[in-house]
């Protein structure tokens, strides 16, 4: 057995706290739970998820959800045009009774961040998340501050409202592992949430705490990745970028963001290793976001997430003797 190996009793203990987590979230968000599971990986993959869907599904209600059930301090931003740097990351200001400045912090000091309708804020304010999200400090007049662990940005973004909004820039984006869709809810959810919420407005129970997260966090890191699966990983990456119709394929980043989660994800279901499945299931979610087609492929009804499926599709799981003598096509259809 392998020094790092996590023991049977830990993983069940994992898997239950994660079970508890969907559970308690659900109580507040009517809905497919999947969504709240993803939210978990991006928590032990130590990084940010992008929730996108048109207004009134429940995507701040799924995040505030999510927040209290981990037990960390939280703190909401509501994204507008005239928002600031400043307002998000705080600033310098005079302290007249000691005659020197002290840093008033903004709320990216929190361990999670909701950031609500990210995408109306300016580049520059968007910008002012990027050292947060990718370094988990905040360099304020020279000065650097790391931030607080765990730590976390759920960020929503509606996709139909094109007035006032700023689409986010491809560095931007790939600074979060997943990009979430929250769709309608099927009738018989719908119908729960309905008679659920003509009651008194329900919550989420405390599950987590930041020690617990941070050991969890540990203990997805140290989730056993085989060669196999890092082959089949690479590959589909390739795939993106050889295909004819996408401009810039999935990074290196987006490779990294995929076993990340993968890892995750078998931890969560109990697991000290990954498979192939775990590949299959994240790598719509955590690619597609990442992809720039060039102008064709719209008429032709193609999007980055039927490249990706059509790259899960083609790209097989083989052991690494028939991986090494099979050639790779130059550009793939």
């Amino acid at each position: 057995m392998e020094a790092n190996a996590l023991n049977p009793q830990s993983l069940m203990q994992a898997a239950e706290l994660c079970q508890a987590v969907v559970e308690e979230v659900g109580k507040v968000f009517i809905g497919n739970p999947g969504l709240t599971q993803g939210l978990l990986i991006g928590l032990l993959s130590r990084s940010h998820i992008l929730l996108e869907g048109v207004p009134g599904v429940a995507k701040t209600t799924l995040a505030k959800g999510f927040a209290q059930a981990l037990g960390c301090d939280c703190k909401r931003i509501q994204f507008t045009p005239d928002l600031l740097p400043s307002d998000i990351t705080g600033s310098y200001i005079l302290d007249q009774t000691k005659g020197s400045f002290e840093l008033r912090e903004g709320p990216i000091f929190s361990q999670i961040i909701l950031g609500d309708e990210i995408n109306r804020a300016p580049p520059k304010t968007q910008a002012a998340l990027l050292e947060a999200m990718a370094e988990g400090q905040v360099t304020l007049e020279g000065q650097t501050r790391p931030l607080s662990q765990p730590f976390m940005v759920v960020a929503t973004q509606n996709p139909v409202e094109h007035e006032g909004t700023y689409p986010l820039p491809e560095a931007q984006l790939d600074r979060f592992l997943m990009k979430l869709y929250v769709s309608y809810p099927e009738p018989v959810a719908e119908k729960q949430m309905l008679r659920t919420y003509l009651q008194p407005r329900p919550t989420a129970k405390t599950v987590l705490s930041p020690q617990a997260i941070v050991e969890l966090q540990g203990m997805a890191a140290r989730v056993h990745l085989d060669d196999e699966v890092l082959d089949y990983v690479l590959e589909l990456i390739h795939f993106t970028r050889r295909h004819r119709r996408v401009a810039i394929g999935a990074s290196p980043r987006a490779a990294l963001a995929l076993v990340h989660s993968a890892r995750a994800r078998a931890l969560m279901l109990g697991r000290d290793y990954v498979l192939p499945d775990d590949i299959k299931a994240l790598a719509p979610p955590v690619i597609a976001h990442r992809l720039m087609l060039i102008p064709e492929a719209e008429m032709e009804a193609v999007s980055p997430v039927s490249v990706v499926q059509e790259g899960l599709a083609q790209v097989a799981v083989r052991p690494s003797e028939q991986r090494r003598s099979k050639p790779v096509p130059e550009k793939a259809r």
